[in-house]
């Protein structure tokens, strides 16, 4: 256990040291997120989209997870540039942990994420938001959670296909219907019948509900206890397929 914690602080401290030379990366992965909660936000402002809470806290914990899905998911992408560059090859002789070296990446891309919810966060209530703090911190949370899963699949993706063309249409498949199914932008309670029920075999509609619970301060609900489990075994499951791809390929 020692080994693996300084081994994963290494490794994040190198992607770390990366992500901050470069100032475009850190602000320009909140960009998008942000143009939806500038333009289309006040679209909202007026319509009942839920029995509690305003337009507000139902749209920014969406962004928060958008700004997750999209940014974990293509995370690989960094992969396939070491696997180019030759540093793949090079942490291959490393004795290194394999569980290390996804370890670090993954705790890097959380931080990042994290750090951009709190700007997105910041806008937010800059424009009207008005959430509970415990609710913020517990977004912040899901967020962090939800990168870590999916940073993990991304890249063990990215360790399984051998070049970008072969990478990028893959994760679209993924993160185009997750989010139409998983509610991000509008509840799924405002769905045809048919398509509500679909949106449940999709695990991130939990995690989108659960954060919505939060910003109206319901900690203790079925939608908090639901999140909190799948985002959880996300995680897990995420982590132990990441982990044992790392160490098949002995990256």
């Amino acid at each position: 256990m020692p080994e693996l914690l300084s081994d994963t602080a290494l490794i994040f401290g190198r992607y770390a040291r990366q992500t901050l030379g470069s100032r475009f990366q850190i602000l320009f992965g909140v960009l998008m997120p942000l143009l939806y909660l500038l333009f289309f936000g006040p679209l909202l402002s007026d319509l009942p989209l839920a029995s509690e809470g305003d337009s507000w806290q139902v749209l920014v914990p969406g962004l928060l997870l958008q700004l997750g899905l999209f940014g974990a998911s293509f995370a690989g992408f960094a992969v396939l540039i070491d696997k180019q560059t030759g540093v793949v090859e090079r942490m291959r002789v490393t004795p290194v942990s394999r569980l290390a070296l996804l370890l670090g990446r993954v705790l890097r891309d959380a931080a990042l994420f994290v750090f951009q919810a709190v700007l997105l966060v910041l806008a937010a209530l800059a424009m009207g938001l008005r959430a509970p703090l415990g609710g913020i911190l517990i977004g912040f949370a899901f967020v962090a959670l939800l990168t870590v899963s999916l940073a993990a699949l991304s890249y063990a993706l990215a360790m399984t296909v051998g070049t970008p063309q072969e990478f990028g249409p893959v994760v679209n498949a993924v993160s185009m219907p997750s989010m139409l199914l998983s509610g991000l932008m509008l509840p799924m309670a405002l769905a045809p019948a048919w398509l509500d029920v679909l949106s449940h075999i999709m695990p991130f509609r939990y995690l989108v509900d659960a954060v919505r619970a939060a910003y109206v301060g319901d900690y203790a609900g079925p939608a908090m206890a639901y999140g909190v489990l799948m985002a959880l075994a996300l995680a897990a499951v995420s982590v132990t397929v990441g982990t044992r791809v790392f160490r098949r390929a002995g990256a």
